[in-house]
């Protein structure tokens, strides 16, 4: 059975960069190996004949065909309403810095 130790509790907050109290070393250290525990269980059953599960609903293929809809006006006539334009496209303020 899997049982993390302190140190091992210390590296993998080294590694994710978090500082711990040495209360949350203890508390981690039990539910971390609570859950190795539980997935060392899940390894052990025997799943040799079993199909995969992709998906549960039974739909396939539930998306739309793409078609274009001519709303009869014209990309060039609908920036003639914005503030600002640049090469036929909006022009806005840097939102990265």
């Amino acid at each position: 059975m899997a049982k993390l130790s302190r140190e091992d509790v210390l590296k993998l907050a080294r590694l994710a960069r978090i500082s711990l109290t040495d209360e949350e070393v203890e508390k981690y250290a039990e539910e971390l190996s609570a859950i190795l525990q539980y997935v060392e269980q899940l390894s052990a059953v025997d799943v040799t004949g079993l199909e995969p599960t992709n998906q549960v609903t039974g739909l396939t293929n539930v998306m739309r065909k793409d078609e274009v809809i001519d709303y009869g006006y014209e990309p060039a006539k609908l920036l003639e309403n914005v503030p600002a334009v640049q090469d036929s496209h909006l022009k806005v303020k840097r939102m990265l810095t």
